[in-house]
């Protein structure tokens, strides 16, 4: 199991059978919503690592319908790390345009190619360390990747949605995503590490919203005590 750093909060950690019982509802409640982009991709395109690693680098600050879009226009052009190193990249511009940052993205998806030729033998590697040591891989990305295309189970994925949600939950009380991370190694069973990013994404693409959270449609609504939200939206 990777070793987690503790994060400084001034919350008390709730009790991990409350972290449960919201993360048991969740199970039921997102059993019919659309997935997210990378887990869409897995289920339904049978995405390779190397696939869920670029797309998952695609994501960053992207709406996942265009990410999903980007990345399939991506891997049906070019699939693997070698085809994928081989274009210009002025090509992988115009492929993964509308992305946020896509020309920057752009230069990180083939140095990172170009990297894994090189240093990996084109296998996308399986920690933190090695992930995040290519170009445009942070610890995000490096751990949905351990998630989703490696299943591990000893890893917490931390989005905005994430990091928003689990404050707004009382189940942290922190400043950034990657302190929300090392908080929620802390306060959450391990059995729920894996779906945390899953659950918590899903839900708050749909219910709860960064603005005018969609608390009169909340499967949890009499569990959350909605730090921080001050308006609701209409259900």
């Amino acid at each position: 199991m990777p070793r987690h750093a503790s994060a400084t909060s001034s919350a008390p950690a709730p009790p991990r059978r409350q972290v449960g019982a919201i993360m048991r509802r969740l199970k039921v409640a997102i059993r019919d919503m659309e997935l997210p982009a990378i887990e869409k991709l897995q289920e339904d395109n049978a995405a390779t690592a190397f696939q869920t690693m670029i797309a998952t680098l695609l994501s960053a600050q992207t709406k996942d319908a265009v990410t999903h879009a980007a990345s399939l226009r991506l891997f049906a052009r070019a699939a693997t790390p070698e085809a994928m190193a081989a274009l210009p990249a002025k090509t992988i511009e115009r492929l993964i345009y509308p992305v946020s940052f896509y020309r920057n993205k752009a230069r990180h998806v083939k140095e990172a190619c170009r990297q894994l030729l090189e240093r990996f033998g084109g296998v996308t590697p399986r920690t933190m360390e090695e992930l995040t040591s290519l170009p445009g891989v942070g610890r995000k990305t490096a751990n949905l990747v351990m998630i989703v295309a490696h299943q591990s189970a000893d890893n917490i994925c931390v989005d905005t949605h994430v990091h928003r949600i689990a404050n707004r939950f009382g189940w942290v009380e922190t400043r950034t995503p990657e302190q929300t991370e090392m908080a929620l190694y802390e306060v959450a069973a391990k059995r729920w590490w894996a779906d945390i990013n899953l659950y918590l994404v899903t839900w708050g693409q749909q219910v709860c919203k960064p603005v005018y959270p969609r608390c009169g449609a909340c499967a949890i609504a009499g569990l959350c005590p909605r730090i921080g939200v001050t308006r609701t939206g209409r259900v």
